[in-house]
Protein backbone atom coordinates (compact mmCIF):
# COMPACT_ATOMS: atom_id res chain seq x y z
CA UNK A 1 0.00 0.00 0.00
CA UNK A 2 1.46 3.06 -1.04
CA UNK A 3 2.69 5.57 1.87
CA UNK A 4 1.38 8.74 3.02
CA UNK A 5 2.98 10.87 6.13
CA UNK A 6 0.15 13.16 7.38
CA UNK A 7 1.50 15.72 9.95
CA UNK A 8 -2.42 17.05 10.65
CA UNK A 9 -3.50 14.85 13.91
CA UNK A 10 -5.79 12.18 12.61
CA UNK A 11 -8.79 12.68 15.08
CA UNK A 12 -9.41 15.89 13.17
CA UNK A 13 -10.64 14.14 10.34
CA UNK A 14 -12.61 11.62 12.66
CA UNK A 15 -13.93 14.55 14.53
CA UNK A 16 -15.61 15.57 11.42
CA UNK A 17 -16.79 12.20 10.13
CA UNK A 18 -14.05 12.07 7.44
CA UNK A 19 -12.09 8.86 6.84
CA UNK A 20 -8.92 8.77 5.20
CA UNK A 21 -9.17 5.78 2.53
CA UNK A 22 -7.90 2.43 3.76
CA UNK A 23 -5.60 1.56 0.70
CA UNK A 24 -3.21 3.60 1.88
CA UNK A 25 -0.92 3.62 5.29
CA UNK A 26 -1.06 7.11 6.74
CA UNK A 27 1.65 7.58 9.89
CA UNK A 28 0.81 10.79 11.34
CA UNK A 29 3.76 12.83 12.50
CA UNK A 30 4.71 16.16 13.73
CA UNK A 31 6.58 18.77 11.85
CA UNK A 32 9.27 19.24 14.07
CA UNK A 33 10.15 15.37 14.27
CA UNK A 34 13.55 14.34 13.53
CA UNK A 35 11.99 11.46 12.11
CA UNK A 36 10.67 12.93 9.13
CA UNK A 37 13.06 13.00 6.74
CA UNK A 38 13.71 9.45 6.45
CA UNK A 39 10.23 9.17 6.72
CA UNK A 40 9.51 11.17 3.90
CA UNK A 41 12.19 8.78 1.74
CA UNK A 42 9.72 6.05 1.03
CA UNK A 43 6.59 8.14 0.80
CA UNK A 44 4.70 9.19 -1.47
CA UNK A 45 2.42 12.02 -0.15
CA UNK A 46 2.23 14.46 2.63
CA UNK A 47 -0.61 15.91 4.02
CA UNK A 48 -0.32 19.18 6.10
CA UNK A 49 -2.55 21.67 7.56
CA UNK A 50 -2.61 25.08 5.32
CA UNK A 51 -1.65 26.49 8.78
CA UNK A 52 1.66 25.94 10.53
CA UNK A 53 5.46 26.54 10.10
CA UNK A 54 7.51 26.73 6.78
CA UNK A 55 8.83 23.45 5.50
CA UNK A 56 12.20 23.65 3.88
CA UNK A 57 12.51 22.53 0.84
CA UNK A 58 16.17 20.38 1.45
CA UNK A 59 13.34 18.03 3.39
CA UNK A 60 12.50 17.13 0.01
CA UNK A 61 15.71 16.30 -1.66
CA UNK A 62 15.71 12.45 -1.90
CA UNK A 63 12.56 11.67 -0.74
CA UNK A 64 9.75 9.75 -2.19
CA UNK A 65 7.40 12.53 -1.86
CA UNK A 66 5.53 12.94 -5.72
CA UNK A 67 2.67 15.36 -3.71
CA UNK A 68 2.39 17.61 -1.09
CA UNK A 69 -1.90 18.04 -0.74
CA UNK A 70 -2.73 20.48 1.82
CA UNK A 71 -5.74 20.08 3.70
CA UNK A 72 -7.28 23.81 3.18
CA UNK A 73 -6.70 26.73 0.23
CA UNK A 74 -3.16 28.39 1.59
CA UNK A 75 0.00 26.89 0.22
CA UNK A 76 2.54 29.24 1.45
CA UNK A 77 4.40 26.19 3.89
CA UNK A 78 6.07 25.36 0.69
CA UNK A 79 8.27 26.41 -1.74
CA UNK A 80 5.57 25.69 -4.43
CA UNK A 81 8.67 26.63 -7.58
CA UNK A 82 11.11 24.70 -5.17
CA UNK A 83 9.64 21.74 -5.59
CA UNK A 84 8.04 21.83 -9.01
CA UNK A 85 12.13 21.80 -9.76
CA UNK A 86 12.12 18.19 -7.58
CA UNK A 87 8.70 17.14 -9.19
CA UNK A 88 6.88 17.95 -6.54
CA UNK A 89 3.69 18.64 -6.78
CA UNK A 90 1.67 21.16 -4.58
CA UNK A 91 -2.10 21.20 -4.38
CA UNK A 92 -4.61 22.78 -2.13
CA UNK A 93 -8.27 22.89 -1.85
CA UNK A 94 -9.66 26.46 -2.75
CA UNK A 95 -12.60 27.54 -2.04
CA UNK A 96 -14.44 24.65 0.54
CA UNK A 97 -13.81 27.53 3.38
CA UNK A 98 -15.87 30.29 1.45
CA UNK A 99 -18.88 30.55 3.58
CA UNK A 100 -17.29 30.49 6.82
CA UNK A 101 -14.54 33.21 5.94
CA UNK A 102 -17.58 35.33 4.55
CA UNK A 103 -19.73 35.09 7.39
CA UNK A 104 -16.09 35.48 9.47
CA UNK A 105 -15.99 38.56 7.76
CA UNK A 106 -19.76 39.35 8.13
CA UNK A 107 -19.74 38.90 12.09
CA UNK A 108 -16.42 40.75 12.82
CA UNK A 109 -17.22 43.70 10.48
CA UNK A 110 -20.92 44.26 12.85
CA UNK A 111 -19.49 43.91 15.54
CA UNK A 112 -17.05 46.29 14.98
CA UNK A 113 -19.50 48.74 13.65
CA UNK A 114 -21.49 48.21 16.72
CA UNK A 115 -18.55 48.56 19.33
CA UNK A 116 -19.29 45.02 20.78
CA UNK A 117 -15.79 44.25 21.72
CA UNK A 118 -15.71 45.32 25.45
CA UNK A 119 -19.41 45.91 26.16
CA UNK A 120 -19.56 42.92 28.45
CA UNK A 121 -17.23 43.64 31.02
CA UNK A 122 -18.43 47.39 30.37
CA UNK A 123 -21.74 45.75 32.13
CA UNK A 124 -20.42 43.52 34.56
CA UNK A 125 -19.13 46.32 35.56
CA UNK A 126 -22.18 48.24 36.34
CA UNK A 127 -21.12 50.49 33.81
CA UNK A 128 -24.52 49.87 31.77
CA UNK A 129 -25.90 53.58 31.17
CA UNK A 130 -22.45 55.07 30.09
CA UNK A 131 -21.43 52.27 27.86
CA UNK A 132 -24.74 52.74 26.33
CA UNK A 133 -24.43 56.35 25.88
CA UNK A 134 -21.26 56.57 24.20
CA UNK A 135 -21.82 53.90 21.38
CA UNK A 136 -24.93 55.99 20.67
CA UNK A 137 -22.72 59.08 20.46
CA UNK A 138 -20.17 57.23 18.09
CA UNK A 139 -22.52 56.59 15.84
CA UNK A 140 -23.75 53.05 15.82
CA UNK A 141 -24.04 51.62 11.57
CA UNK A 142 -25.42 48.96 10.28
CA UNK A 143 -24.31 46.95 7.09
CA UNK A 144 -27.38 48.20 4.71
CA UNK A 145 -26.33 51.04 2.78
CA UNK A 146 -22.27 50.82 3.43
CA UNK A 147 -19.79 50.16 0.80
CA UNK A 148 -17.55 47.08 1.23
CA UNK A 149 -14.74 46.90 -0.03
CA UNK A 150 -13.33 42.90 -1.57
CA UNK A 151 -9.61 42.98 -1.89
CA UNK A 152 -8.87 39.57 -3.93
CA UNK A 153 -11.96 38.45 -5.88
CA UNK A 154 -11.67 34.51 -6.12
CA UNK A 155 -13.65 32.10 -4.66
CA UNK A 156 -13.95 33.70 -1.08
CA UNK A 157 -14.03 37.28 -2.45
CA UNK A 158 -16.78 36.25 -4.32
CA UNK A 159 -18.44 34.71 -1.23
CA UNK A 160 -17.71 37.70 0.97
CA UNK A 161 -19.44 40.07 -1.56
CA UNK A 162 -22.24 37.71 -2.05
CA UNK A 163 -23.08 38.30 1.67
CA UNK A 164 -22.34 41.46 2.14
CA UNK A 165 -24.50 42.05 -0.79
CA UNK A 166 -27.66 40.01 0.46
CA UNK A 167 -27.43 42.51 3.41
CA UNK A 168 -27.46 45.30 1.75
CA UNK A 169 -24.16 46.94 0.98
CA UNK A 170 -22.90 48.21 -2.00
CA UNK A 171 -19.49 46.33 -3.09
CA UNK A 172 -16.57 47.24 -4.74
CA UNK A 173 -13.87 44.96 -5.70
CA UNK A 174 -10.09 44.88 -7.06
CA UNK A 175 -7.71 41.77 -7.75
CA UNK A 176 -4.33 42.73 -8.73
CA UNK A 177 -4.62 38.65 -10.46
CA UNK A 178 -7.29 39.45 -12.84
CA UNK A 179 -8.51 42.22 -15.21
CA UNK A 180 -12.07 42.93 -15.21
CA UNK A 181 -13.62 46.06 -16.32
CA UNK A 182 -16.39 46.16 -12.92
CA UNK A 183 -13.32 46.12 -10.49
CA UNK A 184 -11.65 49.41 -9.18
CA UNK A 185 -8.05 50.19 -8.27
CA UNK A 186 -6.93 49.49 -4.44
CA UNK A 187 -6.32 53.55 -4.22
CA UNK A 188 -10.17 54.38 -5.10
CA UNK A 189 -11.51 51.46 -2.77
CA UNK A 190 -9.56 52.22 -0.54
CA UNK A 191 -10.84 55.92 -0.63
CA UNK A 192 -14.26 54.78 -0.94
CA UNK A 193 -14.94 51.58 1.00
CA UNK A 194 -16.39 51.79 4.77
CA UNK A 195 -15.16 47.98 5.27
CA UNK A 196 -12.27 46.79 3.49
CA UNK A 197 -12.14 43.06 3.72
CA UNK A 198 -9.07 41.19 2.20
CA UNK A 199 -8.90 37.82 0.16
CA UNK A 200 -5.66 37.86 -2.29
CA UNK A 201 -3.02 34.85 -0.94
CA UNK A 202 0.40 35.33 0.41
CA UNK A 203 2.83 36.22 -3.12
CA UNK A 204 5.23 38.66 -3.81
CA UNK A 205 2.91 40.70 -5.27
CA UNK A 206 0.66 40.95 -2.34
CA UNK A 207 3.32 41.07 0.86
CA UNK A 208 2.93 44.52 2.58
CA UNK A 209 0.60 45.59 0.13
CA UNK A 210 -1.31 46.93 2.91
CA UNK A 211 0.64 49.67 4.95
CA UNK A 212 0.52 53.30 6.40
CA UNK A 213 0.33 54.99 2.97
CA UNK A 214 -2.58 52.74 1.75
CA UNK A 215 -4.37 52.73 5.08
CA UNK A 216 -4.02 56.32 5.32
CA UNK A 217 -6.31 56.23 2.18
CA UNK A 218 -8.93 54.40 4.25
CA UNK A 219 -11.98 56.71 5.77
CA UNK A 220 -10.96 57.62 9.19
CA UNK A 221 -14.38 55.56 10.42
CA UNK A 222 -13.34 52.41 7.98
CA UNK A 223 -13.10 48.74 9.51
CA UNK A 224 -10.34 46.59 7.72
CA UNK A 225 -10.62 42.73 7.79
CA UNK A 226 -8.28 40.66 7.25
CA UNK A 227 -8.93 36.93 7.14
CA UNK A 228 -6.06 36.01 4.11
CA UNK A 229 -2.67 35.88 5.09
CA UNK A 230 -0.67 38.50 7.91
CA UNK A 231 2.12 39.09 5.72
CA UNK A 232 -0.51 41.45 3.85
CA UNK A 233 -0.88 43.90 6.16
CA UNK A 234 1.82 46.31 7.95
CA UNK A 235 1.28 45.24 11.75
CA UNK A 236 3.18 47.98 12.74
CA UNK A 237 1.10 50.30 11.11
CA UNK A 238 -2.06 49.11 11.61
CA UNK A 239 -1.42 49.18 15.39
CA UNK A 240 -0.14 53.16 14.70
CA UNK A 241 -3.61 53.74 13.11
CA UNK A 242 -5.48 52.47 16.09
CA UNK A 243 -3.67 54.82 18.70
CA UNK A 244 -4.07 57.64 16.59
CA UNK A 245 -7.41 56.83 15.65
CA UNK A 246 -7.12 56.85 11.72
CA UNK A 247 -9.03 53.84 11.58
CA UNK A 248 -12.51 52.97 12.65
CA UNK A 249 -11.33 49.28 13.66
CA UNK A 250 -9.38 45.97 12.56
CA UNK A 251 -10.39 42.39 12.91
CA UNK A 252 -7.28 40.37 12.64
CA UNK A 253 -7.58 36.16 12.01
CA UNK A 254 -4.26 36.17 11.06
CA UNK A 255 -0.16 37.34 11.49
CA UNK A 256 2.69 37.98 10.59
CA UNK A 257 4.54 34.60 12.47
CA UNK A 258 1.52 31.94 13.88
CA UNK A 259 1.34 31.95 16.66
CA UNK A 260 2.11 35.81 17.07
CA UNK A 261 5.13 36.85 18.96
CA UNK A 262 4.42 38.97 22.72
CA UNK A 263 5.95 41.70 20.99
CA UNK A 264 3.94 41.94 17.81
CA UNK A 265 2.21 45.80 17.87
CA UNK A 266 -1.09 44.39 17.97
CA UNK A 267 -0.75 42.41 20.65
CA UNK A 268 0.66 45.57 22.74
CA UNK A 269 -2.07 47.99 21.78
CA UNK A 270 -3.21 50.21 24.44
CA UNK A 271 -7.01 49.65 25.76
CA UNK A 272 -8.30 52.11 24.02
CA UNK A 273 -7.00 50.59 20.85
CA UNK A 274 -8.38 47.46 21.97
CA UNK A 275 -12.00 48.24 22.31
CA UNK A 276 -11.39 48.45 18.46
CA UNK A 277 -9.90 45.61 17.44
CA UNK A 278 -10.62 41.91 16.88
CA UNK A 279 -8.14 39.23 17.25
CA UNK A 280 -8.86 35.70 16.76
CA UNK A 281 -6.31 32.74 16.26
CA UNK A 282 -6.71 31.58 12.28
CA UNK A 283 -10.11 30.15 12.46
CA UNK A 284 -11.86 32.81 9.80
CA UNK A 285 -12.28 29.64 7.60
CA UNK A 286 -12.79 26.86 10.70
CA UNK A 287 -16.12 25.10 10.83
CA UNK A 288 -17.35 21.86 11.15
CA UNK A 289 -19.19 21.72 7.81
CA UNK A 290 -15.77 23.48 5.96
CA UNK A 291 -13.04 20.95 7.74
CA UNK A 292 -15.53 18.06 6.68
CA UNK A 293 -15.22 19.26 2.95
CA UNK A 294 -12.09 20.37 2.85
CA UNK A 295 -10.73 16.89 4.37
CA UNK A 296 -12.54 14.80 2.22
CA UNK A 297 -11.40 16.44 -1.16
CA UNK A 298 -7.47 16.42 0.35
CA UNK A 299 -7.87 12.85 0.91
CA UNK A 300 -10.16 12.30 -2.41
CA UNK A 301 -7.41 13.85 -4.21
CA UNK A 302 -4.28 11.96 -2.73
CA UNK A 303 -6.14 8.48 -3.53
CA UNK A 304 -6.44 10.24 -7.21
CA UNK A 305 -2.73 10.38 -7.18
CA UNK A 306 -1.47 7.37 -5.50
CA UNK A 307 -3.93 4.58 -5.64
CA UNK A 308 -5.94 5.55 -9.59
CA UNK A 309 -2.79 6.86 -11.32
CA UNK A 310 -4.30 10.01 -12.25
CA UNK A 311 -2.65 13.60 -12.16
CA UNK A 312 -3.83 15.45 -8.75
CA UNK A 313 -6.51 18.25 -9.17
CA UNK A 314 -6.08 22.36 -8.02
CA UNK A 315 -2.01 22.02 -8.44
CA UNK A 316 -0.67 25.57 -7.34
CA UNK A 317 3.18 25.15 -8.82
CA UNK A 318 2.56 23.23 -12.36
CA UNK A 319 3.96 19.84 -11.32
CA UNK A 320 2.10 17.02 -11.61
CA UNK A 321 3.60 14.60 -9.38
Amino acid sequence: MPDVICLRPLEDFANVGVVPPRALTIRAMEPESQELAEAMRSAEALVIPAVGPALETELFAGSAIRLVQVTGAGVDRVDGAALAGLGVAVAGIPGRSAPAVAEYVVATAVALMRFLPGTTAAILAGDYMNVRDRMIRCGLNQLAGLTVGVVGYGIIGRATAKQCAALGAEVVFCDPAIDREDGVVLGELLATADIVTLHVPLQDVTRGMIGAAEIGLMKPDAILVNAARGGIVDEAALADALEAGRIGGAAVDVYSSEPPAPDNPLLTVSAAAAQRLILTPHIAGVTRQAWASLFADAWDNVARVLLQGEPPRNVTNGATG
